[in-house]
């Protein structure tokens, strides 16, 4: 195996013991996304006191929350675009100083 392919593999190996060792090691810990606890902290702070400026308009167009699989593809989509964005302006800066992009053009 070449050193590169090793260090791949090395590599590739540690982030998933990276990723699966807090699951394995904090047992009974309660792995909780931001939202849930950005909210907890206004209520602490505001003493429950809070009121949203305004409601969500998906919700508000359906007349209900979203549910759970609406929410994970709006997530996706914004993922997409945004990964979509990076790549092509990656792309762009590579193509321009392959291709001497700086250069005048003559007409």
């Amino acid at each position: 195996m070449k050193i590169k392919t090793r260090t791949i593999v090395i590599l590739i190996v540690l982030a998933v013991v990276i990723i699966l060792a807090p699951l394995f090691f904090i047992r009974g810990a309660e792995f909780e996304g931001s939202d849930g606890a950005g909210s907890e902290m206004v209520d602490e702070v505001t003493g429950g006191e809070y009121e949203p400026w305004f409601e969500p308009v998906l919700e508000t167009l359906i007349g209900g929350e979203l549910p759970g699989e609406m929410e994970t593809l709006f997530f996706c989509i914004q993922t997409g675009i945004g990964v979509g964005i990076i790549a092509f302006c990656f792309g762009y800066l590579s193509a321009r100083r392959k291709y001497g992009g700086d250069a005048e053009i003559s007409a």
